[in-house]
């Protein structure tokens, strides 16, 4: 097959933006009308609410929506996905959807990526709410239970989804009746919606509570592992996505721990420690995968370059790294409810949603949510220049051209804005522009409370500003006045490519706002991640590898979509049983049921979540004997959960009136891969995949 043929056969053709307003145009001539009239529109169609809520925006803040920004709402209003470009206005487009969902559905949560673009929002834009009669309130880290329940109750609220989903669980916890803060779910409009959608969506929201078992392990054995020699003890897969023990590396690592065979039943708890500290220190990297940051290990979000609030690795495998670290150990405690985003965001009977970048993966939100994509056109021709990519051999030699363009660009006083893939990668490049007399601002996981600000001014002659990553960041760059526009606008510098387009594009888009002139290119090299970890370094001659990184993007995410597809299968279960469990424990709680009946639940459910882990690490040794592990794991989790039903039932009475501690919320950091090397021989298959496709290297 071709390489052309091998385009086609992954290209999903995108839906012009055109269509979006040839669909809408009717509806758009009578909110125009209505608005134009400039008296107060009454009543609660689709048209008067929208037309309400734009002159409000009018009078409120000034701000008369474009035409296309109503274009964006009445899909969002549809239940749609809009795809709006950078700087094209969805915070205020947003508005006039939400005015007509919080009428027509009783209320509405607006979710975003982080706490800072919640409370932003819900100030910037409130004052057009309160002006049409409606309730406005924000919910973020630090609220009291009784704070929290007076932001639900109101007409629209706005919030991460993070927030929203780790109180869902707590009010599956509560014990009273008067300790729930949330109202039945009405409609969600979600902001980012790739981010929390795609992204965020496999990550489980995870609530914990009593008493962690002792760390004494994960000490003992991160000193065991500075030991082990690689190539000898220990060797990687061949993507260093794993690490596994040799026989000699066995025999020393029995050694130095003071075990007689790791390998026996009575040993798996330390041996265990022992995988979770290797894998500590050989895999993950301080400065690329996590920080520390005032005395604890802070997880960087790899699609956003921040940090990720409150998210830990699981099982023992946070503890090994801060025995790594030489940290203070934190305690964990047991898990005792779970969920993740994807399944969390299907208890709303309504969702739409807007993000500057969505139809590259139209056809996996219409699959798992059901949500069309309409890209909705700019409100002025779109003049940024996109050049091609240029390829070096090594990630020196690219740093290198990189630091040279940055001079010449800063030179000629053209603002620069350079993305990075990694918090190590911004600070090598920092140092470069130090030593060159270059001011510059530096925006990564170090420094995030920062953001707003120095994104803000990025579009300033001469700024030079370098990022780690611009997904979700929620805030424009202006060019600050004609002398810039007049330079070129902004100029965006890639360091990397990454597996999804839709992340490059989120950095492109920074330029070109509004139909302002700039300029981007992508600067990759045959040691960047994605050209290792799929051996497309190895598959294609030099010369033609920047040309091939978009079909091998296109290949990527497919195959990606296949093994969200299958982690799906597992989970779908699961919830079908929380959801069963949830609604009978609700049941009980709102009909003044005694604490030991709640109380058998969360205890026993607790106990299947740990069952329900220990089914899914013996996953990969099931598959490696050549049978679907899919059958036996649903029949297993079948029999323990009716265990559990019937268990609550029985012995109830056996659970102490007493509740356990239960404050601990974190998300799970395993990016699509709770099963460990299940899907670490996924991969390894997608690596052939893409090879096949490709073709050999001339």
């Amino acid at each position: 097959m071709s390489l052309l043929a091998r385009l086609l056969h992954y290209f999903r053709p995108e839906v012009p933006s055109q269509a979006a307003w040839e669909k809408y145009e009717p509806q758009l001539r009578e909110i125009n009308r209505l608005r134009d009239a400039e008296a107060d529109v009454q009543g609660d169609s689709l048209e008067a609410c929208f037309a309400a809520a734009a002159l409000a925006a009018e009078r409120v803040l000034g701000m008369r929506p474009f035409d296309v920004q109503i274009i964006g709402a009445l899909a969002m209003a549809d239940g749609k996905i809009a795809e709006m470009q950078t700087g094209e206005g969805k915070t205020l487009a947003a508005t006039m959807a939400v005015n007509y969902l919080a009428r027509g559905h009783g209320g509405v949560h607006v979710l975003t990526a982080n706490d800072y673009l919640a409370t932003r929002d819900a100030e910037w834009m409130g004052g057009i709410y309160r002006s049409l009669g409606l309730t406005v309130g924000s919910v973020h880290q630090g609220l009291t239970p009784a704070e929290r329940r007076a932001a639900y109750a109101c007409d629209i609220t706005y919030l991460t989804a993070n927030e929203a989903g780790f109180d869902y669980l707590r009010d599956g916890l509560a014990l009273n009746r008067d300790d729930l803060v949330q109202r039945p779910f009405e409609a969600a409009l979600i902001d980012e919606a790739d981010s929390i959608l795609i992204d965020e969506a496999r990550i489980p929201l995870v609530i914990a509570g009593g008493v962690a078992p002792p760390h004494n392990l994960a000490v003992r054995m991160a000193r065991v592992v500075p030991h082990l020699n690689a190539g000898y003890d220990f060797r990687f897969d061949e993507h260093r996505r794993n690490v596994y023990l040799t026989d000699r590396g066995l025999a020393r690592a029995e050694a130095f721990a003071g075990c007689s065979n790791l390998y026996d039943p009575a040993q798996l708890a330390a041996l265990t420690a022992l995988q979770n500290a290797m894998h500590a220190t050989f895999l993950l990297r301080r400065d690329v995968d996590y920080v520390i940051k005032n005395g604890r290990i802070e997880l960087v979000d790899e699609f956003k370059g921040r940090i990720a609030e409150n998210r830990r690795w699981p099982a023992g495998l946070q503890t090994a790294i801060e025995a790594k670290e030489g940290l203070a150990l934190q305690q964990q405690g047991s898990i005792l409810g779970s969920i993740t985003l994807q399944n969390f965001i299907s208890l709303y009977p309504m969702v739409c949603g807007m993000t500057g970048t969505a139809v590259t993966q139209a056809a996996e939100f219409k699959e798992f949510y059901g949500l069309d994509v309409v890209p909705i056109p700019t409100n002025r021709p779109m003049i940024r220049v996109d050049e091609s990519d240029v390829v070096f051999p090594t990630r020196v030699d690219k740093e290198r051209a990189v630091i040279r363009e940055i001079i010449d660009v800063h030179d000629k006083g053209r603002p620069v804005l350079v993305g990075t893939a990694s918090v190590a990668e911004s600070e090598r490049l920092s140092t470069h522009l130090l030593r060159a007399a270059i001011p510059h601002e530096v925006l990564n996981a170090r420094n995030d409370e920062r953001e707003a600000q120095i994104v803000a001014r990025a579009g300033q002659r001469g700024a030079v500003t370098i990022s780690t990553n611009m997904a979700g960041r929620g805030t424009d760059i202006p060019l600050a006045g004609d002398e810039v526009c007049v330079l070129g606008g902004l100029r965006v510098i890639g360091t990397n490519r990454h597996e999804a387009r839709r992340i490059d594009h989120q950095l492109r888009g920074r330029s070109g706002r509004q139909g302002d002139p700039g300029s981007s290119r992508f600067y990759i090299s045959l040691e960047d991640d994605l050209l290792q970890r799929y051996g497309v370094a190895e598959q294609l001659p030099f010369h033609s590898i920047g040309g091939a990184i978009d079909t091998v993007q296109r290949i990527i995410e497919n195959e990606n979509l296949q093994i969200r597809r299958m982690l799906r299968k597992y989970e779908s279960t699961i919830e079908q049983q929380r959801r069963i469990l949830y609604d009978r424990r609700m049941e009980l709680l709102l009909g003044g049921a005694p604490a030991s009946q709640l109380h058998a639940i969360d205890e026993r459910w607790a106990d299947y979540l740990a069952a329900v882990e220990d089914l899914r690490d013996g996953i990969p040794w099931v598959s490696l004997g050549g049978k679907d592990p899919f059958p036996g794991f649903i029949q297993e989790a079948t029999r323990l959960f009716e265990e559990v039903r019937l268990n609550i039932e029985e012995n109830a009475e056996e659970i102490p009136d007493e509740p356990v501690d239960r404050g601990a919320t974190w998300t799970y950091m395993i990016n699509d891969q709770p099963f460990g090397s299940l899907t670490d021989r996924l991969v390894a298959g997608l690596r052939r995949r893409v090879r096949d496709l490709l073709g050999p290297r001339q």
